[in-house]
């Protein structure tokens, strides 16, 4: 933190605590402001826990206007999040309350969030889950979205179910070879796959979901959307099941 921003942040306790009449600073001589320049740094290094209350208030602030905004986030952009058209729907599709995953099939937190998320669609039956493919560590994260959404497109939701809980859990280089050897074991000829994933529609489901980020302000994965809350980061199944708990009221 600088030290202009702990000098406003002083400046301001003490603005806040004194009388008003006597914190009238354009009414003070230039040898005044001194003095109650020094007087503030005085009691500010005689008081340094002044300093770190302030600090954790102004932090508790900017936190809370975050979340205010991140709210305002979900609501303008509600449609594209919870009812895109082409984004794959698991968990119950009646749920009460929908949880949406912005994801990168070779992001370690990704993997990590994979089986909290599991757990969570297990213990709770009426969570709506929907995943977005959103690409960003490179080639083979690219590869992997696009396989997976051109599945999805060509061979239905069932067999892009399975695709992504092979590709989360795919710890060699994906390739297009590795790509065609999972489409075979999903029992789909590989061929129209390959194809379609350099094809426009599943271009535009791509680069609709990195727009949607981009106004969400979401640069990392995971990132998750819980009913009206967005949720920077992984998150353990309990935290995020007291977030559910929040949005049922």
């Amino acid at each position: 933190m600088t030290r202009t921003l702990l000098a406003a942040l002083a400046l301001s306790t003490t603005l806040a605590t004194a009388p008003a009449q006597a914190l009238d600073l354009a009414a003070m001589s230039d040898a005044e402001k001194a003095a109650f320049g020094e007087a503030v740094k005085a009691y500010l290094m005689e008081n340094p826990q002044v300093l770190v209350e302030a600090i954790g208030v102004l932090e508790e602030r900017q936190q809370a206007a975050e979340a205010e905004n991140d709210k305002v986030l979900v609501q303008t952009n509600a449609k594209d999040i919870f009812e895109d058209g082409y984004s794959w729907v698991g968990g119950n599709p009646e749920g009460d309350v929908t949880v949406v995953e912005f994801m990168d099939y070779r992001c370690t937190y990704c993997r990590k969030a994979y089986d909290e998320v599991d757990k969570l669609l297990e213990k709770d039956g009426n969570i709506r889950f929907v995943v977005k493919e959103f690409p960003i560590l490179g080639q083979e994260s690219e590869l992997s979205a696009r396989f997976a959404v051109a599945l999805l497109q060509l061979a239905g939701a069932e067999v892009y179910e399975k695709a992504h809980d092979q590709l989360i859990a795919f710890r060699g280089a994906i390739t297009l070879d590795s790509l065609s050897r999972l489409a075979t074991d999903l029992g789909q000829d590989p061929a129209p796959i390959l194809k379609r994933m350099n094809e426009e529609e599943v271009s535009a489901v791509l680069r609709a979901n990195h727009q949607l980020a981009e106004r969400m302000r979401i640069s990392g994965t995971p990132a998750f959307v819980i009913g009206g809350e967005l949720l920077r980061g992984y998150a353990p199944a309990n935290v995020m099941a007291e977030i559910i708990k929040g949005q049922r009221g």
